[in-house]
């Protein structure tokens, strides 16, 4: 009878690790993208309609995803050079003052301009912060994996983002049940921005817990360390940058228009109750959970990179049903919509970061996979919403599906053209 452990057993520590800085990051853009949704336009920002309000606030939504390249830059630099451990530990802390102090924000009625100010520089800080977060999890999992095993550990990893999706439209519902409108909108939204200190706290203290990757630790014992790893991603690996940009763009597209941008559309134009949809939205956030363990075990067996592409395919055919649903006047079929939509962010997010991961080398990986991840969000999790919130403005919203098939060819197109690093380096005459 073996006495050896199963391998996420015996990396447990590494896992909830990873998991919990994912959840504090995926948690705190849900709370914001939420306040953006139901709050920030009348409290932060003037406006003649309620419509250009919320545009607004998912203006100030989409500039942390202009500072997310800039963090991925930054932290991955210092991943690639000092360990990935240390860098997690600093990036974490970083998202986790800037989401906090937004809860301590004066509102426009109060202090003018300085307010949409304030919440621009912190949701600034909040994606640089961000940029060197989830690339970093995604190879803390998948550098202790063991060979075979990485998409599953990576899968692991995705878990905080339904996670930290749970716990935000469950502390808004929750607010929504024991506090009047006028409660919430005074001072009452403050409060999930306040509750993240507490899963900060969580997050920093695992995260001093654990080792450095083995992966990252023999790059060193072989001095194999890039001095400036900016420099050599773009010149010598630009392409799987671009491709991997690509491949990313689906999950950001269907992330924020299945939650944030569904939210803000099913209770304003539509005219639900937002207690209704967030209950909807809780619901389809077990489809979601279903699909990132379904694809990681998946991914395991043929390769990440055809479930990705397949998760890509199912992006494009939501596309093709997500305004009949949505505005089928039935919240059962609006329900359905939406659990589909998260289903394939599931096939989408659970092999996403095993693939990047296999497309720079170990010594380039921290700043190769958090500068695609994040240049993707900028398609996929600020122009998409932005340009979704536009067509309401102008009257052309149930053209918003479309949007999900275009962020599918997207990401199909980034699967085809990627190669794994391992291939290059042996074409260059050196395996990493």
């Amino acid at each position: 009878m073996s006495t050896t452990p199963h391998p996420m057993r015996d990396k447990r520590r590494v896992l909830f690790a990873a998991l919990m800085g994912t959840a504090v990051e995926f948690y705190d853009f849900f709370i914001y993208g939420t306040a953006a949704a139901l709050v920030f336009g009348p409290v932060f920002f003037p406006a003649e309609s309620q419509a250009a309000q919320t545009l607004l606030a998912f203006a100030s939504f989409g500039i942390a995803f202009l500072a997310r390249p800039i963090g991925a830059a930054f932290f991955g630099h210092f991943g690639d050079r000092i360990g990935r451990k240390s860098t997690l530990v600093a990036s974490l802390l970083t998202m986790g003052v800037s989401t906090f102090a937004i809860a301590l924000l004066p509102t426009y009625a109060t202090a003018g301009w300085i307010a949409p100010a304030l919440l621009c520089l912190m949701r600034f800080g909040q994606g640089f912060g961000l940029g060197g977060e989830w690339g970093g999890a995604a190879l803390l999992t998948a550098e202790h994996a063991p060979k075979g095993w990485e998409s599953r550990f990576v899968s692991i990893m995705q878990l905080g983002s339904p996670i930290g999706f749970l716990a935000a439209n469950g502390v808004f519902l929750l607010l929504g049940l024991l506090l009047s409108e006028e409660q919430f909108m005074a001072w009452g939204w403050r409060i999930p921005f306040l509750a993240s200190a507490l899963l900060v706290a969580i997050g920093l203290y695992v995260r001093l817990k654990i080792e450095e990757t083995p992966q990252f630790q023999a790059a060193v014992e072989r001095e194999n360390v890039v001095r400036v790893p900016f420099v050599d991603v773009v010149s010598r690996h630009g392409l799987h940058l671009i491709a991997g940009a690509a491949g990313v763009v689906s999950t950001f597209a269907v992330f924020y228009i299945a939650t944030s941008f569904a939210l803000a559309l099913a209770v304003g134009e539509l005219g639900y109750d937002r207690q209704s949809i967030l209950m909807v939205q809780m619901v389809a956030n077990g489809f979601y959970v279903a699909g990132i363990l379904m694809a990681g075990r998946l991914a395991d067996g043929i390769g990440p990179a055809r479930v990705l592409a397949g998760g890509a395919i199912a992006t494009a055919i939501v596309g093709l049903i997500f305004e009949a649903g949505m505005r089928s006047g039935s919240l059962l079929l609006l329900g359905a919509t939406l659990c589909a939509a998260m289903l394939v962010l599931g096939f989408n997010n659970g092999p996403l970061g095993s693939w990047l991961a296999s497309l720079f080398p170990v010594r380039l990986r921290y700043t190769g996979v958090s500068l695609a991840f994040n240049a993707g969000g900028i398609l996929g999790g600020a122009v998409v919403p932005f340009v979704a919130q536009l067509l309401v403005v102008q009257g052309l919203s149930r053209n918003t599906g479309v949007l999900l098939f275009l962020a599918g060819l997207a990401t199909l197109a980034g699967t085809a053209f990627a190669r794994p690093a391992r291939i290059i380096d042996m074409e260059k005459g050196r395996v990493d």
